[in-house]
């Protein structure tokens, strides 16, 4: 998870100042109302919904926010048929693997704006399987705070998880731990990590590169951040991953601060 692993890191850190402005909101309720239109609109028995609304929780999202996604995606508001879930594929600058999970009402909208902020950027826009084979999509459940890292492997193990790494700073001045697993098996190895007592800061699935592009060279590193960010700041795109990886240096000189 080299690389995925930084550029995760970087994205908390750009939630964070996301989450000030307001600008999250937006697809956290995209997020809650697919979920509660392909589930149903009870956290109880819809996994998928319960784990947006925990996100949107964490996001200080309101709670009235969240209930009129839920409405909305149960049929009991208009437009919750318009959104629909659509993948898409390319290449970023050094020819680095890139992969985007969309909600959108427009599916022409949606290209154009991804399309434009590829080739501002040294990217292109590919067609729909271009890179898709180089990720595998896990389930991640991020851990916070101190964890004796014995005693996770046999508990990792114990409760079905494939693998962990552990991570930079997820909430402040606490380091994190992730933990994979299969997708089908996500909500099992969360409940299953919470039961045995570690504080579980997120569950997510993911894209996961199966193999990374390592960046040396300043100017295609900051080509690439500019990308990544100009894809994110997309309101249509849920999450954006790419295959590169970078030195501690490197991402410094690029990203100062």
């Amino acid at each position: 998870m080299a690389g995925h692993s930084k550029w995760a890191n970087i994205k908390r850190q750009k939630a964070r100042v996301d989450a000030v402005k307001g600008k999250v909101f937006a697809k956290l309720s995209r997020e809650i109302i697919v979920a509660a239109r392909l589930g149903g609109g009870d956290p109880d028995g819809n996994f998928q919904l319960r784990t947006a609304i925990d996100k949107a929780k964490a996001a200080s999202f309101p709670k009235e926010n969240i209930d009129r996604a839920i409405a909305k995606g149960c049929g009991n508001s208009d437009g919750a048929d318009a959104f629909e879930s659509i993948r898409y594929e390319g290449y970023g600058p050094g020819g680095v693997a890139v992969l985007i999970e969309a909600l959108t009402d427009n599916r022409n909208r949606a290209a154009a704006d991804l399309r434009t902020a590829f080739g501002k950027n040294g990217g292109n826009l590919g067609e729909t399987g271009c890179v898709g084979w180089m990720f595998d999509q896990k389930g991640v459940v991020t851990l916070v705070g101190e964890v004796d890292e014995e005693a996770l492997i046999e508990d990792a193990l114990e409760v079905g998880a494939q693998s962990y790494e552990m991570v930079g700073e997820v909430e402040e001045e606490q380091k994190g731990v992730e933990v994979l697993c299969e997708v089908a098996d996500l909500e099992a190895v969360s409940s299953a990590l919470q039961k045995k007592n570690y504080s579980v800061q997120a569950v997510e699935m993911r894209w996961i590169p199966s193999n990374t592009v390592q960046i040396e060279e300043p100017d295609i590193a900051l080509s690439l951040i500019k990308m990544m960010d100009a894809l994110e700041d997309s309101d249509d795109v849920q999450s954006v991953t790419a295959n590169f990886d970078m030195s501690e240096a490197v991402m410094a000189e690029v990203m100062p601060g």
